[in-house]
């Protein structure tokens, strides 16, 4: 039962990193997306937000490590 309880805690304190971080970058739902600052695009020429409006757009990050 106490592995439930801190599983619930742990849950709660990640969401709430989560949703303070974002609000304190200005991210919210409704407002305009910030723009894409990537250095390199692979399949296409550079983008903007405006040229994307309307479309489906996927984003894949990579790290190495």
């Amino acid at each position: 039962m106490a592995w439930r309880a801190r599983l619930v805690v742990l849950t709660i304190l990640i969401l709430t990193c989560v949703t303070g971080a974002a609000a304190a970058e200005g991210l919210r739902p409704g407002h305009a997306a910030p723009e894409i600052t990537a250095g390199r695009w692979i399949n296409s020429e550079r983008l903007t937000i405006s040229d994307l409006r309307g479309r489906v757009v996927l984003l894949e990050f990579w790290t190495f490590g």
